[in-house]
């Protein structure tokens, strides 16, 4: 059965981040994951996790080739010990303009970078960890120098698991070879993954000589819902220009080519140039709101979401771009903590 989290997908107010978290738990949440949009994706999780104790709290994602792996997994290291061992690092490598032009760092091969990070973590906590000696040495990262002032105490609960985005072939197969977990793109569908991330996921597994066995595959899945028909026309509106906005980036293009909309992302690329929003949003038809986002009613959400993912994923979180009130999600968790005991 699919676990239900929450996606933290907007702006926190951080002086309230640990009163969120801690309802979400009482209310039934199994996880929470943060995303780095107007904020450190880092930062919210560690309030959070100070104020819960059994769900578990992730990044989905951190941009891992817009840091360095030592800093990053001396964060993920600390909030890993604060969490009890609760925390999941998800990285994705974002795309070149962004790597570029926002953070000013270098591009290229962003897969076989992606792969160094991982294994560059990998070696700084288990140098932290059990003691081994710090000597690695990639084309694209090196660390070879740890001393005693700067290295943590081990952590009691062992490393992070790490979890790798993507939505191709390469970075979904490196997923697979690399990581602990996957974190899927929410332009995503049930074809998609069974026909595409899945097959690349277990190419990768075999690459490792791993099967699927502890491997987790969550993804954000976009929701429509409202507690009246007036919140249900906002959510839509709001879930059309959400879509537009992912649609627009040529990255995402083979996933609209699989639902047969491949033709409307050059148009939304165009108007993301021009700042046209709002027209984006115009050119997000009802079918492909359909393919990509759940619609149904707050006591209905969960059932409609694990009859959709079953079998597919093994975490799906909530996405709302939008403003729900507490008691439309408590609704929605209710239903999800009554299948959950059904089903034992």
């Amino acid at each position: 059965m699919v676990e239900i989290d929450f996606y933290a997908n907007r702006r926190p107010e951080l002086a309230t981040v640990g009163a969120m978290a801690a309802d979400l738990e009482n209310a039934g949440c199994s996880g929470l994951w943060s995303i780095e949009a107007g904020s450190d994706p880092l930062l919210p999780l560690a309030l959070a996790a100070a104020s819960t104790s059994r769900m578990l709290l992730g990044t989905a994602v951190a941009v891992a080739l817009a840091r360095n792996p030592v800093v990053l997994g001396q964060a993920a290291h600390d909030l890993n010990v604060l969490a009890s061992g609760r925390f999941v690092l998800g990285l994705g490598s974002q795309v070149k303009t962004h790597i570029v032009r926002r953070y000013g760092l270098e591009w290229s091969h962003p897969a076989a970078r992606m792969r160094e990070f991982v294994g560059a973590l990998r070696a700084v906590w288990a140098c932290w960890n059990d003691g081994a000696p710090l000597d690695f040495q990639g084309e694209y990262y090196r660390h070879t120098l740890m001393t005693p002032t700067f290295a943590p105490d081990p952590s009691p609960y062992g490393p992070p698991r790490v979890m790798l985005a993507g939505v191709g072939d390469i970075m979904t197969r490196l997923a697979g070879e690399v990581a602990d977990g996957f974190a899927g793109h929410p332009l995503t569908t049930p074809q998609y993954l069974a026909e595409v991330t899945l097959p690349a996921l277990q190419r990768g597994r075999e690459l490792s000589g791993r099967d699927r066995s502890g491997f987790t595959v969550m993804a954000p899945v976009l929701v429509v819902t409202g507690s009246d028909a007036a919140a249900t026309d906002a959510a839509l509106a709001a879930t059309r220009l959400q879509i537009g906005f992912y649609a627009s980036t040529p990255a995402y293009r083979t996933v609209l080519e699989s639902v047969g909309a491949g033709a409307v992302g050059p148009r939304l690329t165009e108007l993301s140039k021009r700042g046209e929003w709002d027209e984006m949003g115009r050119l997000v038809s009802d079918e492909l709101v359909e393919a990509f986002a759940v619609v149904a009613h707050p006591k209905d959400l969960v059932a409609a979401i694990r009859a959709r993912f079953d079998g597919l994923l093994d975490r799906a979180a909530l996405y709302a771009p939008y403003d729900v009130a507490n008691d439309v999600w408590h609704t929605v968790l209710e239903s999800a903590t009554n299948e959950r005991r059904a089903d034992r």
